[in-house]
């Protein structure tokens, strides 16, 4: 254990795993924004992604089991990057982390909007939500409403308000 990692302490082995620079963005892209191709992840970034840095990142994550990776059916050079069981397991910490950023960090209105309705939701909402995407990355069934869908319309809004308002624009 000692030779592979710095220690055993659970904080420490999952900083190991997520404690770059990109990989929890890369997560959360794939999660709320629905990117699952390298195109996508790469061109459609607020933070700008480098290409070399981004194919890095879904090697590991494909690696350590966060990211699986297939054949994209439409184009043969495409692949899918989907979520797995443990990356969906993350919904409780990066709600977290999005409550905290928007209270202590200078976030925008409407990059933080789904913070603000999975910190409101709270453990019920992002339960539902790892369902939804399980039944998006697993294929498992899905119930009940798609909280996906009530996060994207809370952004597109406020992307729209933003617009017009003078107040938080980037």
């Amino acid at each position: 254990m000692a030779e592979l990692h710095r220690s055993g302490c659970p904080i420490n082995l999952t900083l190991e795993v997520l404690g770059d620079r990109w990989s929890l963005i890369v997560i959360r892209d794939i999660m709320f924004a629905g990117r699952r191709h390298f195109r996508e992840l790469l061109t459609r970034s607020e933070e700008g992604i480098a290409s070399n840095i981004l194919a890095d990142r879904l090697r590991r994550l494909v690696e350590v089991g966060l990211l699986s990776k297939s054949d994209d059916a439409s184009h043969r050079q495409k692949a899918i990057y989907s979520l797995t069981e443990p990356a969906i397991q993350l919904v409780p910490l990066l709600a977290v982390m999005g409550a905290w950023g928007r209270r202590h960090t200078p976030a925008t209105h409407t990059l933080s909007v789904r913070a603000e309705l999975l910190e409101q939701g709270g453990p019920s909402l992002w339960s539902e939500f790892m369902d939804e995407l399980r039944n998006l990355h697993l294929g498992h069934p899905s119930k009940g409403p798609s909280v996906l869908a009530q996060l994207q319309a809370a952004f597109e809004k406020a992307r729209i308000e933003d617009d017009v308002s003078p107040v938080d624009k980037r």
